[in-house]
């Protein structure tokens, strides 16, 4: 429940089975790029996606040991990537190798409409790892017909029968993750997360049976497992090795044991080694004992995520999706906002919160600028630009997190990126001068104090459950919306300007509120179908905070909403008092959530962050229309090339940018699958025939 999607730069972003001998060849084309003046960040743009690259800044200083670790850690990370396909959806990685294999094997009219369409539809499955929407969570709709798409199956002999051909065109499992509860929260969700049959409340009953050995150190039960009905019971299928993704998650561990051969340390290799244990046992204690010892190595240039951690795809918010980030340090950045870090207790203590619910001491909270060197799995094609890490409540009070903002994703984001649609919706001159001089370090604050001091700060009522079991459903979008409102509050305190983070912590604090007001009223609606409600946990966090301190500062004028021109715009007058309001919001969201106060969390998030004003909602995507970019972005990664000596040990690791985005996606799928769908398929098969 911790990432963070930049909300200046509209951040979201990043992540097939070839026979055709010329294609297999040029799937491995790579170009490289090394000038930072030359670089081109846009590799591709299609329907609602824009698809940019980033670079890999100081790997040159990096010994060739450091440079090693990153390698293997990659090949780690991609080495899961299947895994996310199939927990997103039951059927991705069938259809993806049919999609695939139409791609690589047909010979008929690529100029035409329909094929057009077809790579489309296929580029916009890639981005999203499925066939569901990365944000919307909505099912993707083919631009081509079930005629066209007969013929291309039947003319490159590809195999797609079933249910599994039959989802791409009719209604069915047209959600990923539904978050009405009325449709059913599992019922109406299409994620891969949860066997046929089960119920939201069978889910509830199953996790409220379990016990921890240690009540105060809760155990992540389901953090790593598929809950599915045998013979009438609940059961846990673990992923593990010899488990549930096995195969995959064998060559996971087999990647992060070469890893853990070139450490930087003995705390990081203790770290892996017990990553590597958790992955062949699945056992939670094991997960939590790795999770300590990441958070307390802290020494190294070399840094990663990798593992089952994020629940924002499981509506009940148990299962983590899996995902890897590979990170090198940016001594630069790093030292400047160090000062965050050191400063986090006297944030702690001026916070707006009741003084029961601050913590009398902020443990080990670590904050890093760093270098994306590889990303896979739920974080790629589409990233985050921060993390805050581990998830776990009593091990962030006990022994601290790990925060980091990457630096060169929101350098890309930024290097291609322009000021038309700021021009568009904001209201005067001053308040896009404001943006345009500090909107970008207003957006890195943000995120520093969204990670370092937001996720950190609070603490849970004594004898208060995990907010998965107490908040349910409302759990991520409270979490992101108190971390976003601890940033908003201190955003523009004076405390910035004295310690050297802004030379104007007023101008600052304007463009970063009207940078935040303006999105999470009008321009984030662009990523929405008309008539559509907010579901993404982000975008409805960012709408509850926003549209909360409207309202509560209608009767003063805090916030106007004026029509100028026949358009609308929120024109902020009292920033002083608007300040004020986030912290009594955040005042409220940590009672909710130290309380577990289920009923307050629904209504705050109903009310005032999900349904959307359809005449507004039209207004901006009119509005929107001119603009040639996409309101969504995503990378491709950069590929690490190591060159051998005759003894086949690594004498050097060059970094390449692929030619393409399909050419990555293909060479991904050629590559790096380690899930055989169509064996998985006869094994179930042969099972249901077994019992009948």
């Amino acid at each position: 429940m911790n990432k963070i999607l930049s909300t200046c730069l509209l951040a979201t972003a990043l992540t097939f089975v070839s026979c055709n001998e010329d294609k297999k060849d040029s799937d491995l084309a790579q170009t490289e790029k090394t000038s930072q003046e030359d670089f081109n960040f846009k590799a591709d743009e299609f329907a609602d996606l824009k698809i940019l690259r980033y670079q890999i800044p100081g790997w040159e200083n990096l010994s060739l040991k450091e440079q090693k670790l990153v390698y293997y850690l990659t090949q780690a990370g991609l080495a899961g990537r299947d895994i996310i396909w199939d927990q997103n959806y039951r059927h991705n990685l069938t259809i993806r190798e049919a999609l695939e294999n139409i791609y690589a094997n047909y010979e008929g009219d690529t100029s035409s409409e329909d094929w057009k369409a077809f790579e489309t539809y296929l580029k916009r499955v890639w981005f999203s790892n499925g066939i569901h929407h990365h944000y919307s969570n909505a099912k993707l709709k083919p631009g081509f017909s079930k005629e066209y798409f007969d013929t291309l199956l039947k003319e490159t002999n590809t195999d797609l029968t079933g249910e599994a051909y039959e989802v791409i065109f009719n209604d069915k499992d047209a959600k990923k993750v539904n978050l009405n509860e009325a449709d059913g929260l599992i019922e109406g969700s299409a994620v891969n997360m949860y066997g046929e049959g089960i119920t939201a409340a069978e889910v509830d009953a199953f996790y409220a049976n379990k016990k921890s050995p240690n009540p105060e150190k809760p155990l992540a039960y389901g953090i790593n497992t598929k809950l599915v009905k045998e013979n009438g019971k609940l059961v846990e299928k673990v992923y593990k090795s010899g488990g549930l993704y096995g195969d995959a998650i064998d060559e996971i561990v087999n990647w992060l044991e070469k890893a853990k051969g070139v450490a930087e340390n003995e705390k990081q290799a203790n770290a892996l080694g017990l990553l590597i244990k958790y992955y062949k046992t699945g056992d939670l204690q094991t997960w939590d004992d790795y999770n300590v010892a990441w958070v307390e190595a802290t020494e190294g240039n070399i840094d990663y995520i990798n593992s089952f951690i994020e629940v924002y795809n499981d509506p009940k918010g148990y299962t983590g999706s899996y995902e890897s980030i590979i990170q090198i340090k940016d001594f630069d950045m790093s030292e400047k906002m160090s000062v965050v870090e050191k400063n986090v207790q006297w944030f702690e203590d001026n916070s707006p919160i009741m003084d029961e619910h601050k913590k009398d001491s902020v443990v080990g909270v670590t904050y890093k600028t760093v270098i994306v060197a590889g990303e896979a799995g739920d974080a790629s094609p589409s990233t985050p630009i921060g993390v805050n890490l581990p998830n776990s409540s009593w091990i962030r009070k006990n022994h601290g997190s790990k925060s980091v903002s990457l630096g060169n994703i929101i350098h890309a984001y930024e290097s291609a990126g322009g000021t038309d649609k700021l021009k568009e919706f904001a209201y005067d001159e001053e308040e896009i001068a404001l943006s345009e001089k500090y909107g970008n370090q207003a957006d890195k604050l943000h995120t520093a104090l969204h990670e370092v001091v937001g996720h950190a700060s609070g603490q849970m009522n004594p004898g208060v459950g995990e907010t998965k079991e107490t908040l349910k459903s409302y759990a991520s979008t409270l979490e992101e919306g108190r971390a976003d409102l601890v940033g908003l509050y201190y955003l523009m305190d004076p405390k910035l300007e004295e310690l050297g983070l802004t030379d104007d912590y007023e101008k600052l604090g304007k463009a970063a509120y009207n940078d935040y007001i303006r999105n999470g009223l009008a321009t984030q609606l662009v990523r929405l179908e008309l008539g559509d409600d907010v579901e993404e946990a982000h975008m409805r966090n960012r709408q509850w905070v926003s549209a909360w301190v409207f309202e509560k500062g209608k009767e003063e004028g805090v916030i106007e909403k004026v029509k100028k021109d026949g358009k609308t715009y929120y024109d902020i007058k009292d920033y002083a008092k608007l300040r004020e309001l986030f912290g009594e919001l955040l005042r409220e969201t940590q009672r909710i959530k130290s309380e577990g106060d289920y009923e307050a969390a629904k209504n705050l998030v109903e009310n005032y962050g999900v349904k959307v004003d359809q005449d507004l909602h039209k207004e901006v995507l009119d509005r929107n229309a001119k603009f040639k970019s996409a309101p969504y972005s995503g990378f491709i990664n950069p590929v690490l090339v190591p060159e051998m000596d005759e003894n086949g040990e690594i004498t050097a690791i060059k970094v390449t940018q692929p030619e393409s985005f399909e050419k990555q996606m293909m060479d991904y799928s050629k590559n790096h699958s380690f899930l055989n769908q169509k064996k998985e398929v006869k094994k179930e098969e042969a099972v249901e025939a077994a019992e009948m």
